[in-house]
């Protein structure tokens, strides 16, 4: 006996009516009809085939010097530019021609014909302001003894601007450019430290200028511990008057002292009445027999000005000269101050005061 029950089977019913759609069901996505057959793509997890590095992104490896040559380079736009030869100047062979015929450099020529100094010399020839024999001049030219040199009216007229300044020096400031902490004397230079007595001088009548201060430099020195007239100028007519090769100009110091045989701090130090005690012999050293930097000294003028104090004229200038002097004899210098240079006084101008070189004044 079979107990099996029949299959059901589904009866579909096509004139019931459809069920509304539910609006919130998932849709599903439309059956495509078939089509032809699409190429398969390669699965995600299928290996990849290695990729050949870039040339641009590909490792450096360190070269050779073979490989630099053998590497051509790529063809460039514009060839490289080759660096210029360095230029000549256009002038005679100095050494040779200056030795046979006499001649000497133009800015030398000029500067013994007192017309200016060498560096100004160079800058108008440069400019050309300078004839020689009616051409104008080269940089560098030898010239003959005897040959015409003419200055044009516009290096005379930037002549007449330069200005020369007469200034007391205070102890604690330099000549020249500043060193260890101690200013140059030429900051002292300005409007406010200018002697009211110049304006006073109705030759002059020059007011002061920025410009004035520029290219300003000390014609001589005056060392730190000592104070007096110091000379600034723009001239190099006057730097080379006063500390040229030959020049020969006078300064005046008025120098205290005291007698010191074994050292401004050993025994027998005297600082009173000191002219009662120095050797004689001592100040015949002084005035002529010295030697200083292995070179003997020119003949000095030195006398007694008061028991304590020395008068010096020297027509030199070496470093500390007068204080090395006095070291050599004996004796130690406390005060030093300049009071003449050439023809030009120190006068009654304050420390720390500056005046316009007058132009009747002469070094």
């Amino acid at each position: 006996m079979t107990t099996d029950k029949p299959a059901r089977t589904l009866k579909l019913n096509p004139g019931a009516p459809k069920k509304p759609a539910d609006p919130f069901a998932p849709r599903r996505a439309p059956v495509r009809p078939p089509g032809p057959a699409r190429a398969k793509s390669v699965s995600a997890s299928a290996p990849k085939p290695p990729r050949e590095p870039s040339p641009e992104f590909a490792p450096k490896r360190a070269r050779s010097p073979d490989d630099r040559a053998e590497r051509p380079r790529p063809p460039s736009a514009s060839p490289r530019p080759q660096p210029r030869p360095p230029m000549q100047p256009h002038r005679p062979d100095l050494a040779r021609v200056g030795n046979v015929r006499g001649e000497i450099r133009l800015n030398k020529r000029m500067a013994d014909l007192g017309l200016c100094s060498r560096r100004e010399a160079d800058e108008w020839i440069a400019r050309g302001w300078v004839l020689v024999n009616g051409e104008p001049a080269v940089m560098g030219m030898p010239v003959a003894p005897d040959a015409r040199v003419e200055v044009l009216p516009q290096a005379r007229h930037q002549q007449a601007g330069q200005v020369t300044i007469l200034l007391h020096k205070p102890v604690g400031y330099v000549s020249g450019q500043p060193e260890d902490g101690h200013e140059a004397a030429a900051t002292l230079i300005g409007a406010p430290s200018q002697w009211r007595g110049d304006a006073r001088m109705p030759g002059d009548g020059r007011r002061f200028a920025p410009e004035h201060t520029r290219g300003l430099a000390p014609a001589g020195r005056l060392d730190i511990d000592s104070t007096g007239l110091l000379v600034l100028t723009q001239d190099g007519r006057v730097a080379r008057t006063l500390i040229g090769e030959n020049s020969g100009v006078e300064k005046e110091y008025l120098v205290r002292v005291q007698y010191a045989p074994n050292g401004p701090q050993g025994e027998g130090v005297v600082g009173q009445d000191v002219q009662a005690i120095f050797p004689p012999a001592q100040m015949a050293l002084l005035r002529h027999g010295l030697s200083l930097d292995g070179q003997p000294l020119k003949p000095a003028q030195v006398d007694w000005q008061n028991p304590e104090q020395l008068r010096f004229v020297l027509v030199e200038g070496k470093k500390r000269q007068i204080r090395r002097m006095c070291e050599q004899v004996g004796l130690h210098v406390v005060g030093l101050k300049r009071i003449r240079i050439g023809g030009v006084l120190l006068g009654n101008l304050p420390v720390g005061q500056w005046r316009y070189l007058g132009g009747n004044e002469r070094f």
